[in-house]
């Protein structure tokens, strides 16, 4: 069961934060490309330099904590997940706290138009 362990953290994560989309209303999932506009760069990113460091012996995983499965560059899947659904987590967050609070977020659409990002 250990083998489960990364994917656990990752689930409980998930969990722990995906209900303010609902709840809260955040409407971070539904606008995906502005999501995908904040995550794609950090996702690339720190694959590269996980599969760098990899390459060059500098990092490993521990066999019993993740399940093998393993992408290009000896990656094992949940690091991947990891670099998704950490961010994710932190802007849902966010978001769930600008909405609550009212607080601006530097980002307020001047214009109608602009509102679709």
């Amino acid at each position: 069961m250990g083998h489960l362990a990364y994917f656990g953290v990752l689930l409980f994560i998930v969990v722990g934060t995906v209900w303010l989309e609902f709840v809260v209303r955040t409407r971070v999932l539904q606008r995906i490309r502005r999501l995908a506009l904040a995550i794609v760069p950090v996702v690339t990113l720190f694959v590269a330099w996980d599969a760098y460091a990899i390459s060059r012996g500098q990092w490993t995983f521990d066999g019993e904590r993740v399940t093998g499965w393993l992408l290009p560059f000896d990656l094992p899947v949940e690091e991947v997940l990891f670099f998704l659904v950490i961010p994710v987590a932190a802007i849902l967050t966010y978001e769930a706290v600008r909405s609550s609070t009212g607080w601006p977020g530097g980002d307020e659409c001047v214009d109608e138009e602009q509102s679709t990002l």
